[in-house]
């Protein structure tokens, strides 16, 4: 929803949004025929948490199996042909194996529209089409601190009841395409947070457990420092756009988008008001929004986005299927029929 809100502003000046909504920005979503359209950024979560069901499914098959990065690659790669490239250009190794992708998620035709794909995504899931070589936060193919890794990295919070487990793998899903440390290091403190929100942990209590799985990092002290800069300014709850962007950027890039997001429900009391706040600002309101509702999201459940919202939401089907099959595969007695298998093989 936070993506949905903020997709269509992406791009627009706080002054713009004032002229054409009003003194509060937009106060709720901007409809393209009668739909709130959701951008890349839940494309990739969605194929995220794709490829952690099928790297659970593998690993009950193989307990030994417990790094998912491989199978959130294989996602990508199948996303990546989502974007107007034939399965034997994107698939690289993968296609060698299967003539078209598989799996269940790859049959919904509303996930190969194109919205606005972050160019770092592309080149990077190119690149390992091409080479068949992971990307890691030791084998690094740019510098690139975007926020298309952060954006995408809530789902592993299901992964591991070890958040340090789940931190590792966050941070390991990102660097497949951002190879600067705040485009991972931001991944793997959202992925905890969310984490430790869906075990009912505190706000603040999740933001430090994160912070200190943050500092056992190389290269952390720039998320670290943007990280502390969010919290303290949420003391002073609710401030302008103009603050926000002061105080914390832009959103363009990973730190300043988880910034962002958490400092917007740090600053309020109910997931609306973190949500809007979020994205009336002259930045990447789209990712910045899918962060704040990520962990606002896990703070106060689905039941606290407010209904007419989410009656214009794309993919809104779509998103919940997705979430209620890692509900499955996640609880302690996951599928096993055969058709479980064939709608998130394991390979």
């Amino acid at each position: 929803m936070g993506d949905g809100l903020g997709y269509a502003i992406e791009f627009k000046d706080i002054e713009v949004l004032r002229r054409d909504y009003g003194p509060a920005g937009v106060t709720g979503p901007v409809l393209r025929q009668g739909v709130a359209r959701v951008s890349d950024d839940t494309q990739m979560m969605l194929f995220t948490l794709e490829g952690l069901i099928r790297a659970h499914v593998a690993r009950r098959v193989k307990p030994t199996d417990n790094d998912p990065v491989p199978e959130v690659q294989h996602a990508y790669q199948r996303w990546y042909h989502t974007q107007g490239r034939d399965w034997l250009t994107a698939g690289g190794p993968y296609a060698q194996h299967l003539q078209r992708p598989d799996g269940w998620l790859i049959t919904n035709w509303e996930l190969f529209a194109s919205r606005a794909p972050g160019s770092t995504c592309m080149t990077a899931l190119s690149n390992f089409a091409q080479t068949g070589v992971f990307a890691t936060p030791q084998r690094r193919i740019n510098d690139s601190k975007g926020c298309g890794g952060v954006m995408r990295a809530a789902p592993v919070a299901v992964w591991s009841n070890d958040p340090a487990e789940v931190f590792y793998a966050a941070v390991g899903t990102a660097a497949l395409t951002h190879s600067h440390p705040s485009g991972f290091l931001s991944a793997g403190v959202l992925a905890v947070i969310v984490h430790q929100l869906i075990r009912e942990v505190p706000l603040r209590e999740a933001v430090r457990m994160a912070r200190n799985l943050l500092t056992r990092w190389p290269e952390h002290e720039e998320q670290l420092q943007v990280l502390d800069k969010a919290v303290a300014l949420a003391e002073r709850g609710p401030v302008s756009p103009e603050e926000i962007a002061q105080e914390l950027g832009g959103g363009w890039v990973g730190e300043e988008a988880l910034a962002i997001g958490l400092y917007a429900v740090l600053a309020t009391d109910d997931l609306r008001e973190a949500l809007l706040l979020s994205v009336n600002h002259s930045g990447d309101s789209d990712s910045t929004g899918m962060v704040c509702g990520n962990i606002g999201g896990a703070l106060y459940g689905a039941r606290a986005v407010p209904a007419d919202w989410l009656g214009t939401l794309e993919m809104r089907g779509l998103v919940e299927t997705v979430a209620e099959d890692a509900l499955a595969e996640f609880s302690p007695g996951p599928p096993t029929d055969p058709g479980w298998a064939q709608r998130y093989p394991a390979w």
